[in-house]
């Protein structure tokens, strides 16, 4: 049985001040297991696995923009002084739909051959090209939803301040996925982003009907991401100064 599949759900952003704001869409996600991609990309006629097809998954989209995400993974984690022992890397990610793909956030599970998760990745991408992944080893208890924090690294949104701090709950994928982050200021929790989505198992059928309910899936968040900062505007957000990306693509948080 494949522990890669596909997530109908729905994506959801509170902001709480200065003005409250919400935003709901719905959405799908993929979770492939990165050692099933060969597998994948030979079994599905509309999936392919660093070629094209009506959704495919690029190594090249995520991480250093190689050919060999696991390798990129595996040396990240080695870094970090966090052994799999050849455990499967689960990547959560909406995947490119006829050719294009933007993930705002992209969620590792990086397990040990027990199942138990030893560390979480939380690759993070901006509307202006930047990008940053938070790499969190897991301690205690790796099973069910599990709470991890980290200063913020990458400026997101222009509506923010850089001196935030993100506190993560996330439970590993089954028939459920569940992502939630919230970020918090000076002044306490300032948003609360989530993710919650229902398994299907990954077909050709499933695809079909996945493409069907979001055609233009990427591009569609983007647009969302830009209508909704009209939004902010309008009700009166004053925009912060920007800052670069940090020189360090993965950093190492000991939430």
């Amino acid at each position: 049985m494949s522990a890669s599949g596909l997530y109908h759900g729905v994506v959801s952003h509170i902001r709480l001040r200065p003005r409250e704001h919400r935003l709901r869409y719905r959405i799908f996600m993929t979770l492939l297991d990165l050692d099933e991609l060969p597998r994948l990309d030979a079994a599905l006629r509309l999936f392919g696995h660093n070629r094209p097809g009506l959704i495919s998954f690029h190594d090249r989209d995520h991480l250093g923009r190689t050919d060999n995400l696991r390798a990129e993974v595996n040396a990240a984690l080695a870094r970090a002084g966090v052994d799999l022992q050849g455990g499967p890397i689960r990547l959560l990610c909406m995947p490119r739909v006829l050719g294009f793909a933007f993930n705002p956030i992209s969620v590792y599970f990086c397990h040990r051959p027990d199942g138990s998760l030893g560390a979480t990745l939380y690759e993070v991408n901006n509307t202006f090209g930047g990008r940053h992944t938070y790499l969190i080893p897991v301690n205690g208890p790796a099973e069910g939803v599990i709470a991890q924090t980290c200063d913020k690294a990458l400026h997101v949104s222009p509506f923010m301040d850089m001196a935030m701090r993100y506190h993560f709950k996330v439970a590993a994928p089954d028939d459920d996925a569940f992502l939630r982050v919230d970020g918090h200021d000076a002044e306490g929790a300032l948003i609360v982003a989530s993710f919650r989505g229902r398994r299907e198992a990954l077909s050709d059928r499933a695809i079909l009907k996945a493409f069907a309910a979001h055609p233009l899936l990427s591009i569609a968040v983007l647009a969302a991401i830009h209508w909704e900062a009209v939004k902010l505007l309008l009700k009166g957000l004053k925009l912060k100064p920007g800052a670069p990306p940090p020189d360090e693509a993965i950093g190492t948080a000991r939430s």
